[in-house]
Parts: C-alpha cells; sequence; structure tokens
C-alpha cells in the first residue's frame, strides 16, 4: 500500500508539474500574442485632419494613405512602433551611448565610446534648426509611435526577457537613430587615422607612398576610365616592423578573420540605354544583418501642393525621422551607398606641464570643457563619465597622446529632414539640388528621372577646406603645415556627374572622382574598387538597351574576377618541388584546379582556397604590425590602413625584392607556400577536409535577432535559416554571415508597378508575426519580388 500511494502521489506530481509547464506556455503564448500589431480596425488619433489608411499585403507591406504629409507621419511612427519598437529602441541607444540601461554592464566600453561624442546633448541644438513644418511633421510621428506602443496588448516581447520596460518615444530620439548610422557608416575613420598615423610613425616617406597607395588599377570612377598614377617604386629596405611574427601575447586582429564588411551598390542607366526611354535606378545598400532587419518598407500617397495625388514607394528607417531613404515618386527615383568622403580629422593636442589644466590646438592653448555624462547601468550603479570637450571636438587618448576628435556629425545642421523634399522632386535636377542639402552621412546620391536623365552628387555634408586637397588621412599636427576643415561645404559646390556618355553610373564605396573635384572629398577609406568596376562593366555588357530584369541582374554577379588573379598564382607557386612528399599541397592545388567554378559559388572549395590564400599572404607580411596596431584601437589593421594591401602584396610577389622578404624566408616562392600550409592548418584545426571546404561551407548565414545572445534558448525562433550564401566582398553580390545586401531594389520612375525589390528579413520583429521572415528565401535565392505593396488584406483605420 505504501509503495501505491507513493505512485500515486508522484503521479500527481507530475501531472501537477505538466499543468504548470503547459499553463506557463500558454501565459507565454498569450503574452506573446498580445504584443502582435493589430492588422484590422478603427483607431482614433487625436490630432489627425482626416482618415487615414493602412492597408498591408500578403507580406504585410503596407500603403499608407491621408491628406496631409502630417497624418502619414503619425501612422508611419505607429506601425513602426507596433512592429519595430525594441529595433529602434536598440538604435537611439547606440546613438547616445545608452545601452548599458538595457544590458547591463557588459555594454558599458560601447557606451563609453559613443557617449564621448554626447549625441543626445548636441541633437538639441539640431532640433532648434528645424523649420517649423518640419519639426510638426517630427512630432506627429513621435506622437504615432507612442501611440502605437500605448495600443499593443502587451510591451514588445523583448522587453519581458531582460526584464525592463520601454521608455516612451521623443524628437530627439529620432535623431539619435540618425546619430546611430553615423557610427555605423563613419565608425571606422577615426582608427583608420590612428593606424595610418602608427604606420607613419614607424616608415619613411618613400615605405608610406609604397604601403599605402592612393588609388589601384581597379579604380573605376564616374568621370575616367580609370586612375592613371605613376608606380611608386618599392624602396629599397622596408620598415623595421615589415614580416615579424606576432608575439605571442598579442591580440589575434581583425584581419586574421578576413571580414570585409564595406559596402553599398548603386547605379543608373539612361533612358537612352532602357527599351522603354526611361531611366532605371538600383540600389543595394550592404549593412550588418539581423532580425529584423533594418529597413522597413512601405508605400505612402498622400496630395502634393496642387491637389494631385502622390505616390512615394521605398525604405524607411524605423525611429529616424520619417522619410522615405531610398525609393521612387512617380518622377524620380534614388539610392545611396556610402561615400567614404574624408569627413572627421584627428588632430594631435599639444600638452605642457606650464599649462596643467589646458591643451594646445592649432589655434592655441586652451582649456577644454569638462561635461560630467551618466551612464545608467542595469542591475548596477551608475557610471560617471567625464567628457572634455574642445573648440575642435571631444578629446580621446590613444597611445599616451589626446586627439580632437574633429567631426562633421558634431555639428547641429548634420541633421535634418531634407530627405523629405525627395518625394516632391518631379526632374532629376530639383533632386541632385535637394541631395546636397540633406543631414545624413555623407552618401553617393544615385538618381534618374522618367525622362531618362541620371545623374550622381554627394547627399550630407561635405568639410569646406581651407586649403584645397588639404583632407588628411593621418592626424594632424599640433604645429603642422595642414590645416583641418572650417564647417561644411556649401551645396551649390558640390561635384555632379550628370548623363555621362555611355548612359550609366555607378558607385560602390570606391574612388568617384578623377579630375580637380575629387580633392573636395578627399579619401575616408574608399574601397579598392573592383566591386564598382565588375558592376560598370556588367552594365556594359547589357548592351545598347536592356530592360529592368537585366539591370537587377547585375546585383546578384558572384563572378570572381577579383580572386581569380590569387588562384593563379597559388596554382604557379605549386610547383614539383614544393609538392614533393606533400600530399596536402598536392590535394590544395587539385582542388583549386577542380573545383572551381570562376565565381564565390556556395559548392567552390577552389574560391574558398583562393581567397584564404591571398588573406594568408597578407598575415604572414602583416600579422606582426596588426598585432601591434590593435592596442590602438580594436579595429586597428593593415587591412583598415588601406583596401589596396592586395596590390601592394602583388606588387612584391611579382617583383620579387630580396631585402623585403620576411625573416626566415629565402625567396618568395616560401612566403606563398607558408601562407598555403597556414590555410591548410587553420582548415585542419576546424576539424574541416579540405574537400569538404566549400565556400558555402563558409559562408553560411548567422543572422539573428540582437535578443538571442541574451535569449539562447529562444535562438532557433528567432534566427534565420543556416543558409549558404553564394557572393563575397569584391564583386556585386555582397554576401556575409551577417554583412550584406540589406536590400535589392531596381525601379523605373513612373513605372513602380513594374519595380523589383528583396530584403533578408520581413516586415516585423516579431517572431509570432507571418512576416517576421517573409520575403528571406526569395533574397537568398535571387528571386525578385514587387516593390509595390499589392492587394489589402487587412486595413487599419485611424480616424
Amino acid at each position: 500500500m505504501r509503495a501505491r500511494g507513493i505512485k500515486v502521489w508522484s503521479l500527481r506530481l507530475l501531472f501537477g508539474l505538466l499543468v504548470l509547464l503547459v499553463l506557463a506556455a500558454l501565459a507565454v503564448w498569450l503574452y506573446l500574442r498580445a504584443s502582435l500589431a493589430p492588422l484590422d480596425g478603427e483607431i482614433r488619433a487625436p490630432g489627425l485632419s482626416a482618415p487615414v489608411t493602412v492597408a498591408r499585403d500578403e507580406r504585410g507591406v503596407p500603403l499608407i494613405t491621408g491628406e496631409r504629409r502630417a497624418d502619414v507621419a503619425y501612422a508611419t511612427g505607429f506601425v513602426h512602433a507596433q512592429e519595430r519598437y525594441f529595433q529602434m529602441d536598440l538604435l537611439r541607444r547606440v546613438g547616445a551611448g545608452e545601452l548599458a540601461e538595457l544590458f547591463g554592464a557588459r555594454a558599458l566600453p560601447r557606451d563609453r565610446a559613443n557617449r564621448l561624442h554626447r549625441f543626445r546633448a548636441r541633437v538639441a541644438g539640431s532640433l532648434k534648426l528645424l523649420a517649423p513644418a518640419d519639426r510638426q511633421l517630427l512630432e506627429r510621428y513621435v506622437a504615432g509611435v507612442n501611440a502605437g506602443l500605448a495600443a499593443l496588448g502587451a510591451n514588445p516581447f523583448e522587453y519581458a526577457l531582460i526584464g525592463v520596460k520601454p521608455r516612451p518615444w521623443s524628437a530627439e530620439d529620432s535623431l539619435l537613430v540618425v546619430c546611430a548610422m553615423y557610427f555605423d557608416l563613419q565608425g571606422t575613420v577615426e582608427p583608420r587615422e590612428l593606424t595610418r598615423g602608427w604606420i607613419r610613425d614607424h616608415s619613411d616617406p618613400a615605405q608610406l607612398a609604397f604601403l599605402l597607395p592612393e588609388a589601384s588599377k581597379w579604380d573605376a570612377p564616374l568621370d575616367a576610365d580609370g586612375v592613371a598614377l605613376a608606380p611608386v617604386p618599392v624602396p629599397p629596405l622596408p620598415p623595421a616592423w615589415w614580416g615579424k611574427p606576432r608575439h605571442a601575447d598579442a591580440h589575434k586582429s581583425a584581419a586574421a578573420d578576413f571580414i570585409d564588411s564595406v559596402g553599398s551598390n548603386n547605379w543608373a542607366l539612361a533612358g537612352s540605354r532602357s527599351k522603354d526611354g526611361v531611366a532605371i535606378v538600383a540600389d543595394d545598400m550592404h549593412l550588418g544583418l539581423s532580425l529584423p532587419n533594418i529597413w522597413y518598407r512601405l508605400a505612402i500617397r498622400y496630395p502634393d501642393a496642387k491637389g494631385a495625388p502622390r505616390r512615394i514607394v521605398g525604405v524607411t528607417l524605423p525611429g529616424a525621422p520619417p522619410v522615405i531613404i531610398a525609393g521612387s515618386n512617380g518622377h524620380v527615383a534614388w539610392g545611396y551607398t556610402n561615400s567614404y568622403a574624408d569627413l572627421l580629422d584627428l588632430v594631435m593636442l599639444g600638452q605642457d606641464a606650464q599649462h596643467p589644466d589646458q591643451l594646445r590646438t592649432p589655434a592655441g592653448w586652451e582649456k577644454p570643457a569638462g561635461v560630467v555624462e551618466t551612464i545608467l547601468v542595469k542591475g548596477a550603479p551608475a557610471e560617471k563619465m567625464t567628457v572634455l570637450d574642445t573648440s575642435l571636438g571631444p578629446v580621446r587618448e590613444s597611445g599616451g597622446r589626446p586627439y580632437a576628435i574633429h567631426w562633421l556629425a558634431h555639428a547641429p545642421a548634420s541633421l535634418n529632414l531634407d530627405p523629405i523634399r525627395l518625394e516632391m522632386a518631379d526632374t532629376l535636377d530639383e533632386a541632385l539640388s535637394i541631395a546636397a542639402t540633406i543631414g545624413i552621412p555623407s552618401q553617393n546620391f544615385v538618381g534618374g528621372d522618367d525622362k531618362g536623365n541620371i545623374g550622381w552628387t554627394i547627399s550630407g555634408p561635405l568639410p569646406r577646406r581651407t586649403q584645397p586637397g588639404s583632407g588628411a588621412t593621418f592626424p594632424l599636427a599640433v604645429d603642422g603645415a595642414q590645416a583641418t576643415f572650417d564647417g561644411a561645404l556649401a551645396p551649390a559646390d558640390y561635384p555632379r556627374v550628370v548623363n555621362p556618355p555611355g548612359g550609366q553610373l555607378s558607385t560602390a564605396n570606391s574612388r568617384q572622382l578623377n579630375g580637380a573635384q575629387a580633392q573636395i572629398l578627399g579619401d575616408g577609406g574608399f574601397d579598392i574598387g573592383a566591386r564598382n568596376r565588375q558592376i560598370r562593366d556588367g552594365l556594359a555588357a547589357l548592351g545598347p538597351k536592356t530592360d529592368l530584369a537585366g539591370v537587377y541582374g547585375v546585383a546578384l554577379d558572384d563572378r570572381a574576377l577579383f580572386i581569380a588573379p590569387w588562384r593563379a598564382r597559388a596554382i604557379k607557386v605549386l610547383d614539383a618541388a614544393a609538392l614533393r612528399d606533400k600530399p596536402q599541397r598536392a590535394q590544395f592545388l587539385e582542388l583549386l584546379n577542380k573545383s572551381w567554378s570562376g565565381r564565390a559559388s556556395v559548392d567552390s572549395v577552389g574560391y574558398r582556397l583562393a581567397r584564404h590564400f591571398m588573406w594568408a599572404v597578407g598575415s604572414v607580411l602583416f600579422e606582426g604590425a596588426d598585432g601591434e596596431l590593435i592596442a590602438l584601437h580594436p579595429k586597428s589593421n593593415m587591412a583598415l590602413a588601406t583596401s589596396r594591401w592586395p596590390e601592394v602584396v602583388a606588387r612584391l610577389l611579382d617583383e620579387q625584392p630580396a631585402a623585403w622578404l620576411p625573416p626566415g624566408h629565402a625567396n618568395w616562392q616560401s612566403v606563398q607556400l607558408e601562407a598555403i600550409d597556414r590555410v591548410i592548418t587553420e582548415l585542419a584545426a576546424d576539424g574541416t577536409p579540405l574537400s569538404a571546404a566549400t565556400w558555402g561551407q563558409r559562408n553560411t548565414a548567422a543572422i539573428a535577432h540582437p535578443i538571442a545572445a541574451a535569449a539562447p534558448f529562444l535562438a532557433r525562433w528567432i534566427s534565420a535559416p543556416a543558409d549558404m550564401l553564394p557572393g563575397d566582398a569584391n564583386m556585386p553580390r555582397v554576401a556575409g554571415k551577417n554583412f550584406g545586401q540589406s536590400e535589392r531594389m531596381t525601379v523605373s520612375p513612373g513605372k513602380e508597378e513594374q519595380g523589383v525589390f528583396n530584403m533578408p528579413g520581413g516586415q516585423s520583429g516579431h517572431p509570432l508575426s507571418p512576416y517576421f521572415m517573409d520575403g528571406h528565401a526569395d533574397w537568398v535565392n535571387g528571386k525578385p519580388t514587387p516593390l509595390l505593396p499589392g492587394v489589402a488584406r487587412h486595413t487599419l483605420t485611424f480616424k
């Protein structure tokens, strides 16, 4: 009887636990359901001038229709908040340096780095500069955001997981989201200048000119076929640091994993090249990929000043001011790529014991203002941080030296709502004039209109240099001859290229110009140029007349034109002597020959080995310097100092100067064989058989919701499939594990019904939403989907 009683009670206990688990799971499910955005119904919205409708299609893409632009802004804020509030919260906190309030002490390093710029205080000045109508528009968006958050049945699920309540939205927050993009798009300029400064300080002028070339054979500027520069001779001797191995205690540099994260392509074909006489504009902006995707798709419709309906379609950035970032308005289409112009100067500051509380700038001694910033930390006391601010900008220390960060992003006028003017531009000329006034991180603006015109300019602030060509790619000496910039360039002085011969334009983060106007932009870290050259030649190959499908196809070009010469080098160096008693080298050679498709295809072993080989040669030569450089900044390495380093290495392999051989090597074949052996060893250490080391096995998507790191038990539900991705950095189809084409858009203005689009994640940030991953498979497979929203499946009406 006793044993039976124990069994009965054990069963009851087990049943009770089971019931509790079911109830807990039901409670979680009900909470998650409550935090989903409502898709249908009517909502009362104070302050509207007339009803506004949000009609979503089968993919959750809305068409927002209203009678006034401010009403449309309200509805945009509402849907942004309901589908993406946590993402918006992260972006504003990145811009302000406030992540630790959500994630605790582990977020402090990033907060300290970003808080140095004091953007929350600075955006107050930007708000004061806004025109009254723009400020009203922004306030209506903010009201919509807060109404959307309040209308959810429960807070977004992320807040329940981290145990924090969301705080309301403000106008300052929307500008901070744009500040976050300044960090994302220009955040490498400061460490790049520090890195180049170290190389300058440890090299003579001849060595510096050779190691940091100003252009490459791949450059394809808009105003020339290439960049003709006299080749810099290989100096007689290398720097003292050249070819030295990494110290055992040195940190691993980012270059060791050869992650290329320079990105964005855009291009346009003139009406003279399109079959219907209308310009075709394509854009794929490359960014870090996560879930939800950074962009939110939508179309908006409202009357213009004459009462005629105007429809604009494209992508918005949730949390930012409610404007179409890239898209088409029926008359003009436009897109962006990061410009990599020289927009920041790092100025060394003088110190002297006789001026203990002062720093010397080029203008003389001054006492920096000390501002105490309070960083709130979840689960710990707040941290106090004193920021020293000079007339040139905040002070940071590196290598024991103080530097002032003179950055255009700090100016109040670097943020505005001028992108909204593009919605009413009727011609390319109007759009180019507007683009030069826009307050966003400096971008290459490429546009086309319904009359067939195409053009390029810079959108976003450019520095006004007091000396032509004085842009500094190294830290400026406090008493040096070079001067820093003085404010922003007037929009009328921005460079332009309009309707070039050949009827095509393209940019891909590389050098844009070869003529005198190139000095206006400087070089803030241009890409090597291979991507843009491949795009340019791919567009030319479409022939005298083409269509939208042909132009879209350029974004999927994964031909390995940049890596092919490195494969040829590896094959050449693996001669009979190199293979003797080396079976793994023999297999390496066999795979280079037999598993090579000429593309960065997922099943190609040859592509992966050739790419690894290039980076391994660079590692043999640069790893000692990279170990030193990382002490300056976590991002510092030779690859950051110059994207053209493969060309430098190729010169050495071609010319084979004995003086430049790294220690322990009798010839340059030995250097390359060491690189091949390193690749073999590294792959073996990963447990990957050489024959199975396909490009797809390495280039596998790791796209996840940022909360997955804090809640790994949810990772499988808030992550994208582990797709093997074709494509790579130095080709149009840029694809990495969690970096790449954040959208693909191809459209002719006035023919938006024919426009196509892809993005790696869906509209919603909620894993229970049918729109969470919608469109991902099409993005992976390069299957174009319609740009415009389709037939309405759900309608939300604001009254």
